[in-house]
C-alpha cells in the first residue's frame, strides 16, 4: 500500500466502503497534523498508522473519565427536574399562580433543551477538529460554572423578576455545553476501547444518568430529613452548589486521560472536515434522522418519569414528596446494575436490537403502569419506578453503541451531538407536553400513558431502521482490517 491508505467513504445512506486515496488530498483541506486549540496530551500525531496505536491512559481511567460528565449532567437535570416539581415555581414565579408557575418551571427545563442542537453544532466542530478531550473540557467546565451558580440566584421575594431573568440566562448556558457533552463522552468510551468490547464501553457514559439521580434524590432526601423547615428557603440552594466539587472531580479525571486514537489517527490522515457538521449533513442524513429517533425513548422517558410523574403524583394522585423520591431512588440504584447487564448483551447482539426490545417493551407497559399508579400505593410507584429502571433503560443503555455505529470517525462528534441534542430538545417539552394535554383532559389516568407510547413507538421503528443498516467501522484502520479479513 505504499504512498496510499484505505479511507472509508461515507454515503448519503451512511454506509461506508473502502477505496485507497492519497493521503495528502483525503477528503478535506487539512494541512497538517497537529490538533490545535486546548491540546490534550500525547495527542500529536505525524504520520498515519495502518492499525490504531493502543490508548496511554489505562481504560478503567478513560471509563470513568467518560462518566463523570454525564453524572454532572444528569445531576444537573434531575437537580433542576426535582427543583422545579416543587420549588421552582413558588420561588421564582410566584405572581403567576400554581398552574402559571408551575408551566413556567416546566417551560425553564424546556428552554435549556431548545439550545442545545446550537451547543451541539459548536461542541461538535470543536470535537472534530480540535479533539474530543479538549472539547470536553470546555463543556464540563461551563456545564460545572453555570449549574453552580444558580445556586445563588435570588427569589422573586428577594428581588423580583431579576431571579427569573437569571435564571434563564443559565438555563441557555448550560443547555449550550449540554449540547456538546454527551456526544464527546460517548467516543472517549468507545474510541479507547477495542473493537470486541466497544458496545459495552458505550453504556458506561450512560451510568451517569443513575449517578446523578441517586445522588440528588439523596441530597434532598437527606435535606428533608435535616432541613424541613429550610429546604424551600435556603435549604434549596445545596444541590446546586455541590456542582463545584463535582466540576473539581471531573476536570481532574478528563485532564489526565490521552486523545482517542481514532481521532489521532483522523488527524495523521488529515481527514478532518474543514466543516463537519456540513459533512454529516451531506453525506449522512438518512442515519441522524434514525438516530434522532432512537434515542426520543432513553431522554423522553425520564423526563416524563422523573419530572412529570413526580409532580403529578404530587399534586394530583397525592403522593408524599418522600415516597417519590425514595421511589426514585430505588429505580436509579437498579440501573447501576441493568445498564452494564444492557452492555454485555448490546456486545452479544447489537447495540441496535437493545434499543429496539427496550422501546417494544415499554410499549406493552405504558398504559398499565399508569393506571396501576392510581391506586395511590407505595408499592405500585415502587414497582413503575423498577419497570422504568429495566424496560426503557435498554433504549438508553445500548443509545451509545447504536448511534457510533451509524457514522464515519471523521464527523463523529457533530452527528452524535446533534443527533443527541435535537432529541434532548423534543424531550425537554415532554413534562410540559403531558401536563397542557393532563389539564386538556381532566388528567385521567392513561394520559401520561399516551406520551410514552409515542416515544416507545418513534424508537422502536428507528432502532428497528438501525440494525438493518450495516455498521459503519470505527476507523479507517478497523475499516482496512475487516477487508483484510473478508
Amino acid at each position: 500500500m505504499a504512498g496510499s491508505m484505505l479511507s472509508v467513504d461515507s454515503t448519503r445512506s451512511g454506509s461506508a466502503t473502502a477505496r485507497p486515496v492519497n493521503p495528502s488530498v483525503a477528503g478535506n483541506a487539512e494541512s497538517g497534523a497537529r490538533v490545535v486549540g486546548l491540546v490534550p496530551r500525547s495527542n500529536t500525531v505525524t504520520a498515519a498508522s495502518p492499525a490504531l496505536s493502543p490508548s496511554i491512559s489505562p481504560t478503567r481511567r478513560v471509563a470513568w473519565a467518560s462518566m463523570v460528565g454525564t453524572s454532572l449532567e444528569s445531576f444537573d437535570f434531575y437537580v433542576f427536574a426535582y427543583f422545579s416539581a416543587f420549588f421552582i415555581g413558588p420561588l421564582f414565579f410566584e405572581p403567576l399562580g400554581h398552574f402559571g408557575a408551575t408551566l413556567a418551571s416546566f417551560s425553564t427545563i424546556a428552554l435549556a433543551f431548545v439550545i442545545r442542537p446550537i451547543g451541539a453544532i459548536v461542541f461538535g466542530h470543536m470535537g472534530d477538529r480540535l479533539g474530543r478531550r479538549a472539547t470536553l473540557l470546555w463543556t464540563v467546565a461551563i456545564m460545572g460554572v453555570a449549574t453552580g451558580l444558580i445556586g445563588v440566584l435570588p427569589t422573586y421575594a428577594q428581588a423580583g423578576w431579576v431571579g427569573a431573568v437569571l435564571l434563564v440566562v443559565l438555563r441557555l448556558i448550560q443547555g449550550l455545553s449540554l449540547g456538546g457533552e454527551w456526544g464527546g463522552s460517548i467516543l472517549l468510551a468507545t474510541e479507547h476501547s477495542g473493537r470486541v468490547k466497544r458496545a459495552f464501553y458505550a453504556s458506561i457514559p450512560q451510568l451517569g444518568s443513575p449517578v446523578g439521580s441517586t445522588l440528588t434524590a439523596v441530597v434532598f432526601l437527606v435535606m428533608a430529613s435535616a432541613l424541613p423547615s429550610q429546604l424551600a428557603t435556603w435549604g434549596w440552594r445545596i444541590p446546586f452548589l455541590l456542582a463545584f466539587p463535582l466540576l473539581a472531580v471531573s476536570l481532574y479525571l478528563r485532564w489526565s486521560i490521552d486523545e482517542t486514537p481514532v481521532f489521532q489517527e483522523v488527524v495523521a490522515e488529515h481527514r478532518r472536515d474543514r466543516m463537519p457538521v456540513l459533512a454529516m449533513f451531506r453525506q449522512a442524513p438518512a442515519p441522524l434522522l434514525i438516530a434522532i429517533g432512537a434515542a426520543v425513548l432513553g431522554i423522553g422517558s425520564y423526563s416524563l418519569m422523573n419530572t412529570y410523574t413526580m409532580e403529578y403524583g404530587a399534586s394530583q394522585l397525592h403522593y408524599e414528596y418522600n415516597q417519590l423520591l425514595i421511589a426514585t431512588t430505588i429505580g436509579s440504584l437498579l440501573q447501576f446494575v441493568t445498564i452494564p447487564l444492557f452492555g454485555v448483551w448490546a456486545n452479544r447482539i447489537g447495540s441496535a436490537k437493545v434499543v429496539m426490545w427496550g422501546a417494544l417493551g415499554t410499549l406493552v407497559i405504558a398504559f398499565p403502569i399508569y393506571f396501576l399508579l392510581q391506586t395511590a400505593s407505595f408499592g405500585v410507584l415502587v414497582g413503575m419506578m423498577i419497570i422504568g429502571g429495566i424496560l426503557p433503560t435498554a433504549a438508553w443503555a445500548a443509545l451509545g453503541g447504536l448511534m457510533n455505529d451509524l457514522f464515519p470517525d471523521h464527523f463523529r462528534y457533530s452527528a452524535l451531538s446533534i443527533a443527541y441534542a435535537v432529541a434532548a430538545t423534543i424531550s425537554g417539552f415532554v413534562p410540559l407536553v403531558t401536563l397542557a394535554f393532563g389539564q386538556a383532559t381532566g388528567y385521567p389516568w392513561w394520559h401520561p400513558g399516551v406520551i410514552l407510547a409515542l416515544l416507545s413507538a418513534v424508537t422502536l421503528v428507528c432502532a428497528w431502521l438501525a440494525a438493518r443498516r450495516p455498521r459503519v467501522p470505527e476507523s479507517q484502520s478497523e475499516a482496512a482490517a475487516e477487508l483484510a479479513d473478508a
